[in-house]
């Protein structure tokens, strides 16, 4: 004989699942180190610095 399924069960598993993928999907897709948004900060930084140091008084 088959086992007994609980179809609520199953369906709220299921939902887990495709939430977890979902989560993984992101973080591939968005997800950054903090040594890239590290870089990026110092990056932007020395960019305003250099605009900054050209910048004409009047």
């Amino acid at each position: 004989m088959a086992d007994i399924l609980s179809l609520s069960r199953a369906r709220k598993a299921k939902a887990r699942a495709d939430k977890e993928q979902l989560a993984a999907e992101n973080r591939v897709k968005f997800g950054r180190t903090k040594a890239e948004k590290q870089r990026d900060a110092a990056v932007r930084n020395l960019s305003e610095k250099r605009l900054d140091e050209t910048r004409r008084e009047e």
